[in-house]
């Protein structure tokens, strides 16, 4: 049975517009127009798995959503794609450092939403798993033994960058604020700025070869590792 998805649109046409689509792809849909109905339905069981989240809302905005659920226990694993009318830099950045999942700007495709909301409900299902050892596509990492191999190859990293490599491989696809890797991978220090996250990726990626690449930089706000195989 494909996942449940909570689609919170205040715009009647484009509620029903979703939820045909969504449910034409087999996927479980709810829909609500306001944000206190939003969180009543991902804040309880059964909880949705994705919520498709438009920010301008009649009550609260959907930041303000976005920021309840994952500042809740049980919201911390429930994926959110943003959806909205603005486009400018500032917004991304904050629905990023909220906890969303991705961010699309209306107008926009549904076939293409469809496939993004395909692609992030693929990549949390895959960084659940609680192993000793990470494989996406050529990338191996052997976590007790602190060792990387991209195919047969063993690539030499320093702790910090074997630490950066596994913190955004094990969240695939999700963004993750300079701020954020600072605070995760060097335990945060006042000492160290954002410019020595920069540089470290530099690093990492030369030393990934090709591989480097799926490390993405999501401009003034962070990096993502992207590899969908």
């Amino acid at each position: 049975m494909k996942p449940n998805i909570l689609i919170v649109e205040d715009e009647p046409d484009l509620l029903k517009t979703l939820e045909f689509n969504l449910q034409s792809e087999g996927y479980q849909t709810q829909g609500v127009t306001r944000g206190e109905e939003a969180l009543k339905k991902a804040l309880n069981e059964p909880k949705p798995d994705l919520i498709v989240l438009d920010l301008m809302l009649p009550d609260i905005s959907g930041l303000e959503v976005c920021k309840r659920i994952r500042n809740s226990d049980i919201g911390q694993d429930i994926c959110i794609l943003m959806l909205t009318a603005k486009g400018e830099e500032v917004d991304k950045v904050v629905g990023f450092e909220l906890g969303a999942d991705d961010y699309v700007v209306k107008p926009f495709s549904v076939r293409e939403l469809v496939l993004r909301i395909s692609a992030i409900l693929k990549r949390n299902n895959k960084s659940e798993a609680i192993t000793d050892e990470i494989e996406i596509g050529d990338l191996k990492i052997d976590i007790s033994a602190h060792r990387v191999y991209i195919g047969n190859i063993e690539v030499d990293l320093t702790l910090i960058e074997f630490k950066l490599l596994l913190y955004l491989s094990e969240r695939n696809g999700r963004m993750q604020t300079r701020e954020m890797l600072l605070e995760k991978v060097w335990g945060y220090n006042n000492s160290i700025t954002t410019r020595t996250v920069d540089t470290h990726i530099k690093r990492l990626r030369a030393k990934l070869g090709d591989l480097g690449n799926k490390i993405e930089t999501v401009r003034g706000v962070g990096y993502r590792f992207n590899y969908i195989i």
